[in-house]
């Protein structure tokens, strides 16, 4: 049975042994800042091992983003991703935020569409060139 929690405990090492499970070229990274400055993040866990991981940032107002939702591999297709995307979304709701923002590539817009989120315009710069 998964077990899927709004801000239980996580740790960076967890953290990425997860990413470089789904994430192919991930290199492990610090993340104490990206946690520190989280709304909220959603973990599943089978069985003790952390197999799910979104998180959600706000602006100190209405507004809030999710980010980085990642399922190992060996999870997917069962509908943990929804699962976590809900559960992210109802507790931003609880938080205050009016709205959830998120990007994605054009290869998972029917997976947020299944997960409630509607397509909009949205711009986006890269500051790393």
């Amino acid at each position: 049975m998964t077990e899927v929690q709004v801000d239980g405990p996580l740790g960076g090492d967890e953290l990425n042994v997860l990413f470089r499970a789904a994430w192919p070229g991930h290199r492990d990274t610090d993340f104490g800042p990206v946690l520190a400055r989280s709304l909220l993040r959603v973990t599943a866990r089978r069985a003790g091992r952390l197999v799910g991981y979104v998180n959600v940032v706000g602006d100190g107002g209405v507004h809030a983003f999710l980010l980085d939702t990642t399922v190992h591999p060996d999870e997917r297709r069962r509908g943990l991703g929804a699962t976590l995307v809900r559960t992210a979304a109802a507790a931003a709701r609880e938080r205050g935020a009016h709205w959830l923002h998120v990007d994605y590539e054009p290869h998972l817009a029917a997976f947020h569409e299944r997960c409630g989120f509607r397509p909009t315009a949205a711009g986006l710069m890269d500051l790393t060139s």
